[in-house]
């Protein structure tokens, strides 16, 4: 059974969760990933004709008499919805059941596709797909942090090569994520002004950050950069959370991610990498001081 663990010196929550060691380990090579990937391969449980391979989908986009999105429960969950949240001591450490919920976001039924080689529509397909399901997920009792991120390539992490996102809902919103909230809380407080609406304004004031721009959104390698290549894209508008994007907002964004996308794989050579969609905690949606 799954389980929330804390560390008794930062208070930090890891998931414990040894069902995770049957993921499928088919596609997982040490080394470079291979430069050629067929558009569909037989023994993909992801690609098309394969559906019995996964639990019946909870929501799909149909493109042209065929699915073009599915979303699906992680067979291999890390966390399961019914659970309960109660924290337990064990001696001085404190535990939780592994209450959430886990889906996987199949973005496209071609095994050799990309987030930076699928086309506009199609990557707006996906944002649809990771906006309802958002949407539909903040409706559950207990869940009060709502993760979207990608994982690509060996070393960021995937265990499956065929194109797909993941979405994880939890009761708990860690340290690393609860921290710079706080801060953003007091930066308001300070100055009245939501701290990521003064930093992209004062990137854009700079321009030399600045990766790519378009009506909605901007693209930018940020100040203080943690990792090379570290990028962000933030609302020009000030938004809290991803699930108020509206329609042509969210086709703006396909735009730029599929624009900012490509200039990695093309500038990089197709390297590994993670993305993160941050958003506001379950019923901050509203706030002045976050900025998703």
């Amino acid at each position: 059974m799954p389980e929330f663990r804390q560390n008794l010196a930062t208070k930090e929550w890891v998931i414990v969760a040894t069902e995770r060691a049957k993921r499928p380990q088919d596609f997982q090579k040490k080394g470079e990933a291979p430069p050629f990937l067929p558009p569909h391969k037989p023994n993909c449980p992801f690609c098309i004709g394969n559906e019995e391979q996964t639990p019946p989908a909870v929501f799909t986009i149909t493109r042209d008499g065929r699915w073009g999105v599915r979303v699906v429960p992680n067979k291999f969950a890390a966390l399961k919805p019914d659970l309960a949240t109660t924290r337990t001591n064990v001696g001085k450490f404190l535990q939780a059941k592994g209450f959430g919920v886990a889906e996987v976001i199949i973005e496209t039924p071609e095994h050799h596709k990309t987030i930076a080689t699928l086309s506009e529509g199609k990557v707006e397909d996906v944002l649809q797909a990771y906006q309802h399901r958002y949407l539909e997920i903040s409706k559950v009792d207990k869940v009060n942090l709502i993760t979207i991120f990608r994982n690509f390539g060996v070393r960021a992490g995937t265990s499956l090569e065929h194109p797909h996102s993941q979405l994880i809902a939890t009761p708990i919103v860690p340290p690393h994520v609860r921290d710079p909230f706080r801060q953003a809380m007091l930066h308001y407080d300070e100055h009245g002004s939501c701290v990521y609406c003064d930093m992209v304004a004062e990137e854009l004031r700079q321009g030399e950050r600045i990766v790519l721009e378009s009506e909605h959104f901007v693209a930018l390698c940020p100040f203080a950069a943690r990792t090379p290549f570290e990028t962000r894209v933030y609302p020009k508008a000030h938004k809290a959370s991803y699930g108020s994007i509206s329609e042509d907002e969210r086709g703006d964004l396909a735009g730029l991610l599929r624009a900012v996308m490509g200039k990695l794989r093309t500038g990089l050579g197709n390297p590994d990498y993670n993305y993160i969609i941050r958003s506001s905690p379950i019923g901050d949606e509203n706030v002045h001081y976050l900025h998703w």
